[in-house]
């Protein structure tokens, strides 16, 4: 794999920024905004998600930067929050108050920094994994809609799958991505594969927090009957996902942590090409 050693921080932040709006802009997406509309929210569009991703850019940087100062694993960590925080109100500045990418700014945010001190991509998801599992000494408590699920469902969510080496991303979605495309998938294609799998998989906080238990395992079981249905770019997968689609629609589920998980696999995979193959809708 080769090196995100040679990029310098803006260069990096660059990438971050693009993966974001990457996934912002796939279409169709279930449940998510995209290019034909709100998807399952009532408060945010494909403008906002562009400016919201935008308004991050200096954070990513920033975070690369001071990846790559003389601080221990602990200073970084704490360093790092402290960029997050300033960048998160950066972002609600720019969307009005509204949440869009708080869980792309802790995945991208923490893998822009990992990436800024290591030599490969399997080092950058080490490093990463390794500052997730230090604590924040700056706080002690949150209480995001992430946080609240991850207390009454029993689930780790964005800050486990960072802690375990974000093991959805390398090895089911990453993977995903680049098998569609060795497969002869345009890259629009390639990518709704890989968000598939992570909707299939995740533990998502977004829709537990909307939907339960319930909605979760019923987006679960839709996304993978798209897959094992060979895809939307068959007969049976295409009518399994305007099913999956309406579900989202009808029940109001947003699978905001896959899609973050999503941008987390664009930015690896960025680093890992060195930019992005063109994606028109």
């Amino acid at each position: 794999m080769s090196t995100a050693t040679a990029l310098s921080t803006v260069q990096i932040a660059d990438l971050a920024v693009a993966a974001i709006r990457a996934e912002a802009d796939l279409t169709p997406k279930p449940g998510l905004v995209d290019r034909r509309g709100s998807g399952a929210h009532s408060d945010m569009d494909l403008a906002m998600l562009h400016a919201s991703a935008d308004a991050l850019h200096a954070a990513f940087a920033e975070c690369a930067t001071a990846a790559r100062q003389s601080l221990t694993d602990h200073e970084l960590r704490d360093r790092l929050g402290v960029i997050g925080r300033a960048g998160e109100q950066t972002m609600l500045v720019a969307t009005g108050g509204v949440n869009t990418h708080r869980g792309a700014l802790w995945a991208v945010g923490l893998l822009s920094a990992s990436a800024a001190r290591s030599a490969t991509l399997e080092d950058a998801v080490a490093v990463a994994a390794r500052l997730a599992a230090l604590p924040d000494s700056h706080v002690t408590a949150t209480t995001s809609h992430g946080a609240r699920a991850r207390s009454r469902y029993g689930v780790s969510g964005a800050v486990g799958e960072a802690r375990d080496g974000f093991p959805r991303v390398t090895r089911q979605a990453l993977p995903a991505l680049r098998t569609a495309r060795q497969a002869g998938a345009d890259e629009c294609s390639a990518r709704l594969t890989a968000l598939l799998v992570l909707m299939a998989t995740v533990d998502d906080t977004c829709v537990l927090h909307r939907g339960g238990s319930a909605g979760l395992t019923a987006l679960r079981a839709g996304a993978r009957a798209v897959l094992d249905a060979g895809g939307i770019g068959t007969t049976r997968g295409r009518r399994l996902f305007t099913a999956l689609d309406e579900l989202c629609l009808t029940r109001r589920l947003s699978p905001g942590g896959s899609g973050d998980l999503l941008s987390a696999t664009l930015f690896l995979d960025a680093l890992d090409e060195r930019g992005f193959p063109p994606c028109r809708p």
